[in-house]
């Protein structure tokens, strides 16, 4: 009788579980279709001037003014190949003096500090770009590395601390198909979104305890 009990709630149990990760899924699934749709959206768009009151994900922007390499942050990125690097991240102050920091792309690890990547940026005026909102980042990514200028998130109170700027919760990632050094990052809608095909897993694993319990109770 108490290993029958016990079974029961083994079955209550597990089915609970795969049921709520099969919903979890399905929330995430909500938010992925969203995001894709931001992303589209804006890579859709027209430039717009920028300015610190818009709010809108992955609007394109344009914006004139001047780069401040001497605030110049490293952001430990992957690139499209996998392998590690940096994402150079500089701010900018906009002609209406408004800052913004900007995603420049992908260098490599050895080109940190380097003049070279700087050059081209040297005489660019006027930028464009995406308007990516900033994150929270997981609570598995390292601390920033604020004395040897090593990033691993973008912490709004640790730029100020580092940069002595206020900056809002937005970024700019550069559009530029001439620049090679750093290398822009690429945007697009391929993003992956297997969240339906994980929802039907869990839901499909929760169904397949349900009938094994139902066969075990008959059989019994």
């Amino acid at each position: 009788m108490k290993s029958s009990f016990l079974f029961q709630l083994f079955v209550i149990l597990f089915v609970t579980i795969f049921c709520a990760l099969g919903t979890w899924q399905l929330y995430r699934l909500q938010w992925k279709l969203e995001l894709i749709s931001e992303i589209t959206f804006g890579l859709d768009s027209k430039p717009i001037e920028y300015s610190n009151s818009i709010k809108k994900n992955y609007q394109r922007v344009s914006a004139k003014g001047k780069f401040n390499f001497d605030k110049q942050i490293y952001l430990y990125s992957l690139n499209d190949s996998g392998k590690p690097g940096y994402d150079v991240v500089t701010p900018f102050r906009t002609d209406k003096n408004q800052n913004i920091l900007i995603n420049r792309g992908w260098i490599k690890k050895e080109l940190k500090d380097s003049s070279s990547i700087n050059f081209k940026a040297e005489t660019d005026k006027e930028i464009i770009g995406l308007l990516r909102e900033i994150y929270e980042p997981s609570i598995f990514k390292p601390d920033n590395d604020i004395k040897n200028n090593i990033w691993f998130s973008l912490n709004l109170e640790d730029l100020k601390e580092a940069t002595g700027e206020q900056f809002n919760n937005f970024v700019i990632f550069l559009e530029d198909n001439q620049a090679k050094l750093p290398l822009p990052k690429k945007i697009s809608i391929d993003v992956p979104n297997n969240h339906l095909k994980y929802a039907i897993t869990w839901y499909a694993i929760s169904i397949s305890i349900i009938f094994y319990y139902l066969y075990f109770r008959r059989k019994k």
